[in-house]
């Protein structure tokens, strides 16, 4: 837009200068030796000062779900069923493989007998050493005996509890004999069919949630930066909108979910100078699967305490960017500056203003330094006065189309005029 807006100054300043010619050779035909002063040229004019100016910035990232999930076989024997469609949507707890459970039950079974024999073989040992403690404090038995049926105790209640670990293990491998999701989202396709032998560790399938999706992308150092100041003023990431836009979802359309930030890393990569940071979208319909390359849009965001002039205002000079101040006789001074980020239609200064100092704001076609500026107010509205040069220069070029169109009608022949000639 620059580049267009650019090209019609240099038009309307040739068109000046000529018509300024003219009428200067018009004024010297009529009255020789008189001179006229020019009429002040209106523009708005804004006293520059340091401002937060708001920041979108899009940042590119590859979607990955980091909640995916490899099934993996925890005990051995054969895949008996398969209670899912491949690429189906499963539910967290929803039983997908069934591996030979009866083989486990039966081990539970005699688990569970063994258990019952160590408790009736502590029941036995327990009531010897209370009858050998009543024998002992009638002399009846040495302290030999009375020890030994301690022991035989304390040896039953360890086998009970030996009994019992093991009937655990057991319903332990009852339980991954069934399969089951440890989180909702999609199911791949099955690695192993029904009917084959597996191992503990063999691949089954993988799942992998789609909803919400978890994006993470990396953030310029400086924007981190910025960011952590933003939240040290009381803000918080859930305040700050976040936009997925996916290109040529629908229809060749660009598709955009919502979201919020959710995380902002505490260290800089050293060898991006970057900071990781995450944003969550609700992806309800599955509309957007992990691996594609996507951009990440977070509102909100600002700078803080910097000059920032409109975008129109901007021009090129022969030194490079410059703007028009006005000094203290309203006369207009180009500027050389160096230019910092755009933000929307506000083009941010980083060096060659000054707070306080008045500099056009307005549409800048048609001035030259040490023109004479009746300065009108500046609303503060970058993006409206954006938008009427854009507006101005459609017009024009519209113009200049149908003068082109006008010109090209007169200067064809008339019909039979090219035979005659």
């Amino acid at each position: 837009m620059k580049k267009m807006i650019y090209s019609r100054r240099a038009s309307l300043l040739t068109l000046v200068a000529a018509l300024a010619l003219a009428a200067c050779g018009q004024e010297q035909a009529e009255e020789p030796g008189a001179q006229q002063e020019p009429p002040a040229h209106k523009v708005e004019v804004a006293e520059m000062a340091r401002q937060n100016i708001p920041l979108n910035k899009s940042y590119p990232s590859l979607l990955r779900s980091d909640r995916e999930v490899t099934l993996v076989a925890r005990v051995n024997g054969f895949l008996e069923e398969r209670h899912f469609e491949p690429g189906q949507l499963v539910e967290e707890g929803d039983r997908l493989y069934t591996i030979e459970p009866d083989l486990y039950q039966a081990t539970v079974n005699q688990r569970e007998a063994d258990l019952q024999s160590a408790r009736a073989e502590l029941f036995r040992a327990q009531r010897d050493a209370q009858r050998f403690e009543q024998l002992l404090s009638q002399n009846s038995v040495s302290r030999q005996q009375y020890d030994q049926a301690l022991a035989d105790q304390r040896v039953a209640q360890a086998s009970v509890a030996q009994a019992e670990a093991a009937l655990t293990s057991a319903n332990l491998d009852l339980g991954y004999s069934q399969v089951t999701a440890p989180v909702s989202g999609m199911i791949s396709l099955s690695q192993v069919n029904v009917g084959n032998l597996v191992t503990s560790g063999t691949e089954l399938a993988t799942i992998t949630p789609l909803d919400p999706l978890e994006v993470r992308f990396q953030l310029p150092q400086r924007d981190a930066f910025e960011l952590r100041r933003q939240l040290s003023d009381g803000s918080d990431l859930s305040d700050l909108r976040a936009l997925l836009s996916i290109p040529g979802v629908s229809g060749g359309s660009d598709f955009e979910l919502e979201g919020h930030l959710d995380f902002l890393g505490s260290r800089v990569d050293s060898g991006t100078s970057t900071v990781q940071a995450s944003a969550t979208f609700e992806n309800p319909d599955a509309t957007v699967l992990p691996g594609q390359f996507v951009r990440v849009r977070i509102e909100g965001l600002q700078r803080f305490d910097v000059m920032a002039v409109p975008e129109i205002a901007v021009t090129q000079g022969l030194m490079g960017p410059q703007v028009f101040v006005l000094d203290e006789d309203d006369k207009a001074r180009a500027r050389t500056v160096v230019l910092g980020e755009v933000a929307g239609p506000w083009q941010i200064i980083r060096e060659g203003l000054a707070p306080g100092e008045r500099v056009i704001v307005g549409d800048t076609a048609g001035l030259e330094p040490g023109m004479v500026i009746e300065a009108l107010p500046f609303n503060g509205n970058a993006e409206a006065i954006v938008a009427e040069a854009e507006q101005e220069e459609a017009q024009q070029q519209a113009q200049a189309a149908q003068a082109m169109e006008e010109g090209a009608a007169d200067g064809q022949p008339a019909e039979g005029e090219e035979g005659a000639q």
